[in-house]
């Protein structure tokens, strides 16, 4: 019996840190190959610095790297001799510095002429334009960093600080001198058969607002920080060896806190791996801000495909699941992301049936005569129907307006602290820069202590309760735990509800039972300025009813048996579409010159007739409107050598359905209205190439599984110990939290009267 392991693929949503995805057979390794050595090594860096961009295979492998923290456009950069540090890269700032929220303009292809060219050519005018470089000599001459510095709109990071910064590190990755040369998300996305490419480009922010190429490393010993030239560690005297600097850099590009990590292959089809917002770390940026950039950047630079993998989580729930019920789309559909491929062979009419079938579902069911009732699903919906002003009909309604309240509940605690606190600071979590968690949850209890020392039902004014903790923090974080307190459920089934005092006008606030208010939930009528339940307690509602009537592992049993088997079969679809997919060919800029052809090139091997020329995404070539066939050949021998391994020594003979036309001729003429064209050629010496020819690898994988599925979607599977065919362990009544069983054996192969089809083992070598 043969199991896949789990990977780190990952995607993230808007606002919240998520899980990864357990479920696909190996890690997308974003890595380095360093020769072994057991000494120590010296990490030097040159002082050179370069604005042209140079391609990796004319770089000096034995040289070390510079690793240029920042880009700005008047830099300065550290050398080390010796150990010393002779100068250090500044961040510089200014107005004049692009700004995160409008980069990149729709002018920059058009200025930087590149606009409706290829991806492979778009990137390499893109660095030498806008990032800064590092030298060709370089330690990882197979995993060069270019930076680009940005100012986000006109925030600060404080008062008296410069404009609130964010770096782009944009990590050019030698594919052919990879840890791993294949990618899992090209086989999960159906791009398996894509021949590997040559380069990818990896775009990322990182959280803590440094770069990938920092000054510093930590010991991996104790852990102590060491300037990057320190080979030997002061504290504990820890050497540091090629595979520490390798495993070093290996966990910086693997790092789950990014901000944004998207991955781009040399032939435009890309991966956006994780999107981290401000519930996932982000001081400044949210989700949506984040997003939009990554969308603004894939459609200047011409990426044809992007797919992203959504296991996203908001509130601590399933927010595909959620946010398809509130719109009929995951989050990534607002910027075009479409289904793309449904795990256990779900197709795409079966999802958008049950996006609509459970998003339709009438409220009135919860009301039926002679049905066995949850009275708290009832007293919930009943509750938030009567504080709508519009009726709401089915679950989709009840939900939106839930998530609309939630909004507005945030904005306005947004509000109280910006009045309340005009010269604080606050992070993304609504609190002073000076303040933590522990400082709040500290002043909160201490004013609980004092709720519940009050006698009967006695009412506390808001002054008396906060010069009885006065002592406690400061009158600016009293103020602001005071705004926050009124509705706030505690142990023992108490709530602290509050009021503004029809006689006196003063806020007032004392304990009382949540379980006479729609179990917790206080509309907290006398409150200034709001007839809503709390923030807090509106979550708490949502996440009680995504439980109640979205989650199938936990839907409750309050509606006919039909209907309710009919809502877990939905959401269950809704759990298992993961994949989706943006096709940005439909947004692709006119060229920016005129005078040029643009041809959609394809290519047909006449050597390797078992080689499918439509598994080979056409390249884009562009050429003056005077180009002849001779032209074409070489930039379309060209283009397909410098984005395929497989291709490096390709000629292109002559072009398909032209055999007989003369090179000369042009190609405006012989094309005409035409846009597209396939050329036939054959590789020269091809040996050491073979391994480069599908994404998917050398391993042949037969996946025959009992849903439909027949190749690979990500989920987990188990192969057959007889006939070596895979199919996955939910299909096989073995649950993903189970351990697999030591031996397998199919259905098929149990039955004795029936013949197992032995089409291979599981892995098999091409």
């Amino acid at each position: 019996m043969a199991i896949n392991p789990t990977t780190n693929i990952e995607s993230h949503n808007p606002n919240t840190h998520t899980q990864t995805n357990p479920n696909l057979k190996r890690p997308f390794s974003l890595s380095l190959s360093l020769p072994p050595s057991p000494s120590p090594i010296p990490l030097f860096f040159s002082a050179t610095r370069s604005r042209t961009f140079q391609p990796l295979k004319h770089l000096d492998p034995p040289h070390a790297p510079p690793t240029l923290d920042h880009a700005p456009s008047k830099a300065s950069i550290m050398v080390v001799n010796g150990g010393k540090a002779l100068k250090r890269l500044k961040r510089r700032v200014t107005a004049d510095s692009f700004d995160f929220l409008s980069f990149p303009p729709p002018s920059l292809a058009v200025s930087n002429n590149f606009s409706g060219g290829p991806f492979r050519s778009n990137i390499v005018s893109f660095l030498n334009n806008h990032a800064l470089l590092p030298p060709p000599s370089a330690l990882f001459p197979h995993l060069l960093t270019g930076q680009i510095l940005f100012r986000v709109g006109d925030l600060t990071e404080g008062p008296d600080s410069g404009p609130a910064v964010v770096c782009l590190d944009i990590v050019e990755e030698d594919v052919a001198r990879s840890r791993s040369v294949y990618c899992d998300q090209c086989r999960v996305f159906g791009w398996s058969e894509h021949p590997v490419c040559g380069k990818r480009y990896h775009f990322i922010i990182k959280a803590d607002g440094s770069s990938i190429g920092g000054y510093h490393k930590p010991c991996m010993c104790c852990g102590d920080i060491l300037l990057l030239s320190e080979s030997k560690c002061k504290s504990c005297n820890h050497v540091t060896t090629t595979d520490d600097v390798e495993d070093w850099v290996y966990n910086q590009l693997e790092n789950t806190t990014h901000l944004l990590h998207g991955v781009v292959h040399g032939n435009g089809y890309g991966h956006l791996l994780r999107v981290n917002g401000r519930e996932g770390g982000s001081r400044f940026l949210s989700g949506i801000h984040i997003m939009d950039f990554w969308d603004r950047l894939c459609k200047t630079l011409g990426v044809r495909k992007v797919s992203v993998m959504d296991v996203s989580k908001k509130y601590g729930l399933e927010y595909r699941v959620l946010h398809a019920i509130l719109k009929g789309h995951p989050w990534y559909g607002d910027w075009g992301y479409k289904f793309g491929c449904g795990s256990y062979c779900i197709t795409q009419e079966e999802y958008k049936s049950a996006v609509e079938s459970l998003s339709n579902l009438p409220l009135s069911t919860f009301f039926s005569q002679g049905q066995v009732l949850h009275s708290r699903v009832q007293d919930m919906i009943s509750f938030y129907q009567s504080l709508s002003e519009h009726k709401l009909v089915n679950i989709r309604d009840l939900f939106c307006f839930l998530m609309g309240l939630i909004d507005n509940a945030h904005k306005t605690v947004s509000k109280v602290d910006d009045t309340t606190c005009k010269k604080r600071r606050f992070n993304a979590f609504g609190l002073s820069s000076s303040w933590d968690k522990s400082d709040v949850e500290r002043v909160e209890e201490a004013m609980l202590r004092v709720l519940r020392a009050v006698s009967g039902s006695n009412w506390v004014t808001g002054r008396a309760l906060r010069g009885a903790v006065c002592r406690v923090a400061s009158p600016e974080l009293l103020d602001y735990c005071l705004g926050g307190l009124g509705g706030k459920m505690i142990s023992g089934g108490m709530v602290v509800n509050s009021r503004c005092n029809p006689q006196t006008g003063v806020y007032e606030f004392r304990l009382e039972p949540a379980s006479g208010s729609c179990f917790g939930i206080l509309a907290n009528k006398n409150s200034p300025g709001s007839k809503y339940p709390s923030e807090e307690n509106l979550l708490q509602c949502l996440r009680y009813l995504y439980e109640s009537l979205l989650d199938p592992h936990t839907m409750v049993n309050y509606v006919e048996e039909g209907t309710r088997t009919l809502a877990m079969s939905s959401a269950q679809k809704l759990l298992d579409c993961k994949q989706f997919v943006k096709d940005y060919s439909p947004e692709l800029l006119p060229l920016s010159d005129l005078d040029k052809l643009r041809i959609s090139c394809q290519i047909e091997l006449a050597d390797e007739l078992e080689v499918s020329s439509a598994r080979i995404p056409p390249e884009l070539i562009v050429l003056p409107m005077n180009a002849t066939v001779a032209d074409l050949k070489t930039e379309a021998a060209n283009a397909f050598q410098d984005v395929y391994l497989m291709f490096r020594r390709l000629q292109v003979e002559e072009l398909v359905g032209y055999s007989g036309v003369d090179d000369s001729t042009q190609v405006k003429l012989l094309l005409g209205s035409k846009c597209g064209v396939c050329v036939r050629g054959r590789c020269i010496g091809k040996n050491g190439l073979s391994k480069f020819r599908m994404e998917r690898g050398l391993e042949r994988w037969t996946v025959e599984c009992s849903c439909g599925a027949k190749d690979d979607d990500g989920e987990r599977m188990l192969a057959c110990d007889v006939c070596g065919v895979w199919r996955h362990t939910r299909c096989s009544n073995i649950r993903d939290t189970d351990p697999v069983p030591a031996r397998f054996v199919c259905p098929r192969c149990q039955n004795p009267e029936s013949k197992p089809n032995l089409v291979g083992i599981a892995k098999t070598i091409l």
